[in-house]
């Protein structure tokens, strides 16, 4: 819950107390609480998105009431937790079921979390993010994205979006770098992805070519049910690796 600058949380902050306006700086401040690496170049881009419409002062100054800012922190945690897409992020915000651009809606999660929205959000592909986006999302600079290229470790699709999937990586890659772990030290990290996904299809390929669409279907929901198999041997042999325990 994001603690507004009066002390309040939650709606019955500051809007709730004589409906203060908040300037961006101030906005900042909040947001960093539980975003410390949120700028005002991220809420501006935010803004250009259509994902917060602050009210404008006659000299042109942005002025955030305490909803905008719950909405942006909900725009944030939905990107860290969900690795979502703008796009996909302003549909949930702005539908009425879920409360409309007037309320401050959580959307509902299946019971799969974070790697459940990533799966969810690339079946209903194409959605796709630019370039530009795809960097604000993650908060790092063209540089750093172009030497993850560089490694493979993210790739655009041709017409030049990234999807769920790439939004993801961008992230974990950038997560692993806060500890020092640079694009060079996972190329095993990827070769080994390699190696799985080619387990995967091995296993697939000849339900692919088969002539019945069922089967072909089949095959998808194989290749996804053995890709999380996949994923969670890697972690429990990495933790036993470690002799690291979940609690």
């Amino acid at each position: 819950m994001l603690r507004t600058p009066s002390g309040g949380t939650g709606s019955s902050g500051t809007a709730g107390a004589a409906g203060r306006l908040l300037s961006i700086g101030a906005v900042l401040n909040v947001l960093r609480e539980e975003f410390p690496e949120v700028t005002i170049s991220k809420i501006r881009f935010l803004e250009a998105e259509g994902l917060v419409e602050p009210q404008r002062t006659p000299s042109g100054y942005r002025k955030f009431s305490t909803a905008d800012v719950e909405r942006l922190g909900q725009v944030l945690r939905m990107q860290r937790d969900h690795y979502l897409p703008l796009k996909v992020i302003r549909e949930q915000l702005d539908d009425p079921a879920r409360g409309g651009r007037g309320g401050i809606p959580v959307p509902a999660q299946p019971g799969g979390g974070a790697d459940f929205a990533v799966e969810e959000a690339a079946d209903r592909a194409p959605v796709r993010i630019g370039r530009e986006e795809l960097l604000a999302v993650v908060g790092v600079a063209d540089t750093e994205l172009a030497e993850w290229e560089s490694y493979g470790l993210v790739a655009a699709h041709p017409d030049g979006g990234f999807d769920a999937d790439s939004v993801a990586v961008a992230r974990l890659v950038a997560d692993l770098g806060r500890f020092g772990l640079e694009p060079r030290h996972l190329r095993a990290v990827k070769a080994a992805a390699d190696r799985e996904a080619g387990l995967v299809e091995q296993v697939v390929a000849p339900l692919r070519r088969h002539r019945n669409p069922q089967t072909r279907a089949h095959a998808e929901a194989t290749a996804r049910e053995l890709a999380g198999l996949s994923v969670r041997l890697h972690a429990a042999l990495v933790r036993r690796a470690l002799h690291v325990r979940e609690r």
